[in-house]
């Protein structure tokens, strides 16, 4: 009977797995594994990044050369049409071929290049100075609570203040030198790049601080591998705006403190123009600081925006 009740299944029992072996997976399960397993590939295919597949040049022309081209020949169909109307008089107003013809003879004369080069020079100057302060004060405020409070409004007020009302300030202190100018630029610049950083600090997700201190990444460690680069997207939108803030307060500084002790930048070279009343010369001039401006952020940060978001595998970093 213990035989025959030995050999006997009860109904609710199902077919054994045979030893050695596993019972076939749940459906659920077998989704849940294949949805993870797509998730590690494409982790893994974040991590090790492919190379974008680069656009035809035609494509690049059509999306990035022809709008800003006709843009810029819209301006200057509507601006010759308003010099060929007489809304103002021509000296007043002159037209787009008075403007280039002003440049042109700058060019011949061989000035334009010295002149540009001077702002420049003092401008990236300036700005790399301001880089080195406002980086590690833009650390200091976004980590210290304390020095947040105290400092932190005081870093806006100053990024809102107009970089031209030190001008006068920075003249009596420094008289007409060189450190005038680069005193303008810091003041402009450095608080634009310390509230982009601390904005970008702001924006980092605590799990990666508490990731980086388990792998015992701490103290200076913990700001070079986790917090900075964490924090870059933010801390690139501070500098650009910081390089703006330094180039106009540059322009600024140049056009009230002009001194033949100074040289002659685009600021100097401005009110130059306008004391003779030479409004081509004046418009020529200021084409050329806009042209500067655009030429920085088309040659330095676009580059430097388009490496962070491919970076972080981003659409807009692939295009």
């Amino acid at each position: 009977m213990a035989s025959a009740d030995a050999s006997r299944t009860r109904p609710d029992d199902g077919p054994r797995a045979a030893p050695g072996t596993h019972p076939h997976p749940r459906p659920e399960a077998e989704g849940a594994d294949d949805g993870l397993r797509g998730l590690e590939a494409g982790l893994d295919a974040l991590e090790t990044g492919t190379a974008p597949r680069r656009a035809p040049l035609g494509r690049v022309l059509l999306r990035r050369v022809v709008p800003p081209l006709t843009s810029l020949a819209l301006v200057l169909l509507v601006w010759q049409a308003v010099y060929a109307a007489d809304v103002k008089p021509d000296y007043m107003l002159p037209g787009p071929l008075d403007v280039g013809r002003a440049l042109a003879d700058q060019w011949y004369e061989g000035t334009i290049l010295d002149v540009v080069w001077t702002s420049l020079s003092r401008g990236a100057l300036g700005f790399a100075v301001a880089l080195a302060i406002g980086t590690p004060l833009g650390l200091f405020v976004a980590r210290v609570p304390f020095v947040r409070a105290a400092v932190g409004p005081l870093l806006s007020g100053l990024q809102s203040l107009p970089s031209v009302a030190w001008v006068p300030a920075a003249i009596i202190w420094f008289g007409l030198t060189d450190t005038t100018v680069y005193a303008v630029i810091l003041l402009g610049a450095v608080p634009s790049i310390a509230n982009g950083l601390i904005a970008g600090v702001d924006q980092v997700p605590p799990l990666f601080l508490r990731a980086g201190h388990t792998l015992g990444a701490t103290g200076l460690r913990g700001v070079r591998h986790v917090l900075l680069p964490a924090a870059l997207p933010g801390y690139l939108a501070g500098l650009k705006q910081g390089w703006a803030f330094a180039w106009r307060s540059l322009m600024a500084a140049e056009l009230i403190a002009s001194s033949p002790d100074l040289g002659v930048g685009l600021g100097q070279l401005l009110e130059n123009a306008r004391a003779y009343q030479d409004m081509p010369l004046i418009l020529a001039t200021i084409l050329v600081i806009l042209a500067v401006g655009i030429g920085i952020e088309l040659l330095v940060f676009a580059p430097l925006e388009r490496h962070v978001l491919r970076g972080r595998g981003l659409s807009r970093g692939r295009e």
